[in-house]
């Protein structure tokens, strides 16, 4: 909105300045045209004038363009470095800021940013384990806009849906096969993408929407993913719609299911559980 009307502010300060240009002098009495040739030079400025105006409109609507664009794609991604790195430190008492204080240079060590990654337990109702490498497990990641997941399945497993609200999610199969997809938003008809992936295969699910991935293998599996923000958060949906902390009203779930209430209640009271550590 404030490019909108900086672009619109600057239109109609170069056009008052191009009609006080033409107009100097306004107030005092219009000058007599003697002859046809004195038409023809007011007509011929009068064109220029406009000419001008319309150039300038042009110029300024090229410009909010691009001012739009750009204010957009800032605010789309984390925000770019402004120096070689800013290793994470911890938030002082009661302030935050958006990503991560820096730590002092001249205190960061090679440590910062490394980080083993061990195969995660998949002996859990769902089957699978997210082992995150994001900002909070590798303070070297701060302000660098990426991040890294480890993704371990046993037969069968599931990756349920979920969706992660500041990063597209690029994965690369390391083991086993796996069937993966994901939604489109309401807007695009809410599309299934589906995909069976096997070792060496890649897939991206795009930023913001619902996806998965379940093993269908017969052994296990295992993935790593790659994301576009050091902190591209974990929604998984079923936990986020019956494991709400206060939960959310049974009236809401029963009537954006359309099912009775006691299905709702069932579904309340069991345990969900979070895959991603």
């Amino acid at each position: 909105m404030r490019c909108w009307w900086f672009g619109a502010r600057l239109w109609w300060v170069e056009a008052h300045k191009i009609r006080m240009r033409r107009g100097t002098g306004s107030h005092s009495s219009k000058p007599r045209i003697q002859n046809g040739n004195g038409c023809e030079r007011v007509t011929r400025v009068e064109h220029e004038s406009e000419s001008e105006i319309r150039k300038t409109m042009k110029v300024v609507y090229f410009l909010v363009a691009i001012l739009a664009l750009t204010s957009s794609l800032v605010s789309a991604y984390d925000p770019s470095p402004l120096q070689d790195f800013c290793v994470a430190a911890k938030e002082k008492d009661g302030v935050f800021v958006n990503g991560k204080f820096c730590k002092d240079p001249k205190l960061v060590k090679a440590e910062d940013f490394f980080r083993h990654v061990e195969p995660g337990k998949t002996d859990n109702p769902v089957g699978s384990n997210v082992t995150q490498v994001f900002v909070d497990q590798l303070p070297g990641l701060n302000t660098l806009g990426i991040a890294l997941a480890r993704i371990d399945f046993a037969p069968k497993g599931l990756n349920a849906p979920h969706t992660h609200p500041r990063g597209t999610e690029i994965l690369i199969v390391l083991e086993g096969t796996l069937y993966v997809g994901f939604v489109t938003s309401n807007q695009d008809g809410n599309r299934l993408f589906t995909k069976v992936l096997n070792k060496g295969d890649v897939f991206v699910f795009p930023i913001g929407l619902i996806h998965f991935q379940l093993n269908v293998g017969y052994g296990n599996a295992v993935a790593i993913a790659g994301l576009s923000s050091q902190n591209p958060g974990a929604i998984t949906i079923a936990n986020a719609l019956f494991k709400a902390n206060p939960p959310i009203s049974s009236e809401v779930l029963t009537k954006a299911f359309q099912v009775d209430k006691t299905i709702i209640d069932y579904l309340q009271k069991q345990s969900w559980y979070d895959n991603n550590n």
